[in-house]
């Protein structure tokens, strides 16, 4: 599956590019929201989100790298989250935000950055429906990808397998069409790809691109 993050679209241009999207046939749309505390840049919030939304009917990934994301679930239920990532280390207390994500009926997913440890699913798996492995440092788009996530995702892969087989591995950073295969063979099921599908002439070619790589 292909997750398209927004943050490297022509914001001039955001309609073609949400058009491209559906006609790429994305299974998500990757919201990244950064507050300039968690990380050093600044994105949107939700009534940004909300406007998007009315823009395509396919589901919302939105990634949270922000602190305290307690305070801001039910505003990013209402503006259209279909899946609520947040990172560990930004919450004082994972298990009651995760269960408050679920409360809204919507997917929870974890993401765990470069330098963090998988020692956190150990007691969160089971309440998950998305891992996200960061393979670049969250807050900023155009990274090279870190190839020590590949042996992070077949860690989580093991993990996911023996305890909640139905949770999904998505993985976002430095992802292209000349590694996406070798990602995908680690056991990952979703990929966002921002500068790799929005930097180019037809957004929605490489979308396609994406997807006939994942059939093969």
């Amino acid at each position: 599956m292909i997750s398209p993050s927004i943050l490297s679209a022509d914001f001039t241009n955001i309609k073609d590019d949400f058009l491209a999207m559906d006609e790429g046939k994305a299974d998500f749309v990757h919201v990244d929201i950064m507050d300039g505390n968690y990380v050093p840049n600044i994105s949107f919030g939700p009534g940004i989100v909300k406007q998007f939304k009315k823009l395509t009917d396919i589901p919302f990934d939105v990634h949270l790298m922000i602190e305290n994301p307690e305070n801001y679930i039910e505003d990013f239920v209402k503006a259209g989250a279909d899946i609520i990532t947040i990172h560990p280390g930004a919450t004082k207390h994972l298990n009651r935000t995760i269960n408050l994500i679920k409360s809204y009926g919507v997917d929870v997913g974890l993401a765990i950055n470069p330098g963090e440890s998988l020692d956190v699913l150990d007691y969160t798996i089971e309440d998950l429906n998305l891992v996200l492995i960061m393979s670049v440092n969250p807050g900023f788009g155009g990274q090279s990808f870190i190839e020590s996530s590949l042996r992070k995702i077949e860690e989580t892969k093991k993990i996911i397998n023996e305890r909640n087989p139905r949770c999904k591995i998505e993985v976002d950073g430095g992802i292209k069409l000349d590694n996406a295969k070798e990602v995908l063979d680690a056991g990952a099921d979703i990929l966002v790809a921002g500068s790799a599908i929005f930097s180019k002439e037809c957004p929605k070619d490489e979308i396609i691109k994406f997807k006939e790589l994942m059939r093969i």
